[in-house]
């Protein structure tokens, strides 16, 4: 009975965890970008921010295809903010291959993930599919 004492309470945080979870985690769905392809993004809790990582691609038929992007982290460090407000992580744009400074907007069932570097900054907005 002791035993049970003890860990029942780490059976109940282990099953009330994905209750807490981040409203940003799931599956996300890209506009389409320059080659007109777009990915899915999973993201994910990595320590006490946000990772994203390109688990897809499709062509504008929707249709998968492989690239060198499926696998990769796109963006880290993405940090919970106030008001659906992420900001203080670094995107990897895969097409100009550079990073840069990194913050998104949740809103609903879309996320508009911005990527500054110096005064330049381009995003797009994303929807989720799960």
């Amino acid at each position: 009975m002791t035993r049970f004492r003890l860990l029942a309470p780490l059976v109940f945080v282990s099953l009330a965890a994905p209750a807490f979870a981040d409203p940003a985690v799931g599956l996300w769905k890209t506009e389409p970008d320059r080659k007109n392809l777009t990915s899915h993004i999973q993201i994910a809790t990595c320590g006490a921010a946000l990772c994203g990582t390109v688990v897809k691609a499709f062509d504008a038929q929707g249709n998968a295809v492989k690239t060198a992007n499926v696998g990769k982290r796109l963006f880290w460090d993405l940090k919970p903010g106030s008001s659906g407000n992420y900001d203080g992580g670094t995107v990897f744009v895969p097409l100009l291959n550079v990073t840069a400074n990194a913050k998104a907007k949740l809103s609903g069932n879309t996320l508009r993930v911005t990527g500054c570097k110096a005064l330049v900054c381009d995003g797009q907005t994303w929807t989720r599919v799960n």
